[in-house]
């Protein structure tokens, strides 16, 4: 990665801000199923994925991502995924097959995984494909 060495600024937190339909049923899904601090400012947080949910004036407001172009100059043989993200979350690895008890347990629903690959440079990786009630997909890996 280039590094730009001008003075900067600090960054601290990063916050997603995500239009939801139902601003309560959604705090209720990243509270009760995915295990989120959450606020009525809107906030869903838990450990480093931090969201802030705002409702949305009409339903066409709620856009979830759409899957990216592939690629073919990824450090690994990894073309890119096949469904949209709105987010990666990165989870200690010893910890993958708690997390999907903990999904399975709370209800959510799983659309894709728990899969298991391994990349041509020999890295394994598993991730988990969660989507909420508006249709964004968090991949858990």
């Amino acid at each position: 990665m280039e590094e730009n060495t001008k003075i900067k600024a600090t960054f601290y937190d990063s916050l997603q801000v995500r239009l939801v339909s139902d601003f309560e049923k959604s705090l209720a899904y990243y509270r009760d199923v995915l295990g989120c601090e959450i606020d009525y400012w809107g906030h869903a947080i838990r450990g480093g994925m931090k969201l802030i949910l705002q409702q949305a004036k009409q339903p066409s407001d709620v856009r979830p991502n759409q899957a990216s172009a592939k690629r073919d100059n990824y450090p690994t043989d990894w073309e890119g995924p096949d469904l949209g993200w709105d987010n990666f979350v990165h989870v200690n690895y010893d910890e993958f097959d708690l997390l999907v008890e903990e999904m399975k347990a709370n209800g959510a629903n799983i659309i894709l995984g728990p899969i298991e690959k391994t990349h041509n440079n020999g890295m394994t990786f598993k991730n988990l494909y969660i989507q909420d009630p508006d249709g964004y997909i968090i991949v858990f890996g």
